[in-house]
């Protein structure tokens, strides 16, 4: 039984008709785009329908959803200060939507969209332009001081580009962030299922063999479940961070 990992990673059309065009290119509805409409209305619904404000005893969901949003309010304070709260809605928003895409992709038979390239830079292409209207909406033509580092003047000639490179990057460095994590994990996970699969069909001795990479593929899973809150925390703490700079620039460095 031949297995392809990369399988579980293949964008398929659910219509057999696009929904429409865009330049002679025509847009179907995938099972990307249905997992990122499960994962939205799902934690929409989730976060919504969980917190009562009268209730006098929490649920387990009530107490879930205001953990995460004390969690991320505390995230956003530590990283940018009272200034940075105003962005609370865009980047729990941001954290809500990429962990729940993580976990999501956990469940078998289903679709991981952080392992796609195109959704992860989309995302990672929306921090880095609010960061750049922020920056200039505050600071107007003095936002482009980010690019200047306390430094003397002759070692600006080489880091003055260094700093626009860098910035200019940060697209790049924050989508594949995730996007190799997401990929790498689900990949060893079809591997290794590859193998329990092998084995415990080749009879005999080698059956018993086929508990190895079982035990394995446990350990990895649960080491998925740690690394989808993991890589959500990272692209949502480095979100503010970038935010950070475009309200204070150099004052808080």
């Amino acid at each position: 039984m031949n297995l392809n990992p990369m399988e579980q990673f293949a964008i398929k059309p659910l219509v057999a008709e696009p929904l429409f065009a865009i330049a002679g290119h025509p847009i179907y509805f995938t099972n990307q785009a249905l997992l990122m409409v499960i994962v939205t209305v799902a934690s929409a619904l989730f976060l919504t329908l969980t917190v009562k404000p009268n209730r006098l005893v929490p649920t387990r969901g009530q107490s879930m959803s205001e953990m995460s949003y004390e969690f991320v309010a505390g995230m956003i304070h530590s990283a940018t200060g009272e200034d940075g709260l105003k962005f609370f809605p865009f980047v729990f928003t941001l954290f809500i939507f990429v962990l729940c895409s993580n976990f999501f992709g956990m469940v078998p038979g289903s679709f991981t969209v952080t392992s796609q390239i195109a959704v992860t830079l989309a995302l990672a292409c929306l921090v880095v332009g609010l960061v750049i209207v922020v920056g200039f909406m505050k600071h107007g033509i003095g936002f482009l001081k980010l690019f200047v580092p306390h430094a003397p003047w002759y070692l600006l000639i080489l880091l003055i580009p260094i700093e626009v490179i860098s910035f200019l990057t940060r697209p790049i460095s924050l989508s594949v962030r995730l996007f190799a994590n997401m990929l790498a994990g689900h990949t060893m996970l079809a591997v290794f299922a590859g193998f329990v699969i092998a084995l415990g069909s080749a009879g005999g001795a080698l059956s018993i063999l086929s508990v190895a990479p079982m035990l394995l593929i446990v350990a990895i899973m649960l080491l998925e479940f740690l690394v989808a809150f993991l890589q959500a925390y990272v692209f949502a703490i480095l979100t503010c961070i970038y935010l950070n700079e475009a309200l204070h620039l150099h004052d808080h460095h």
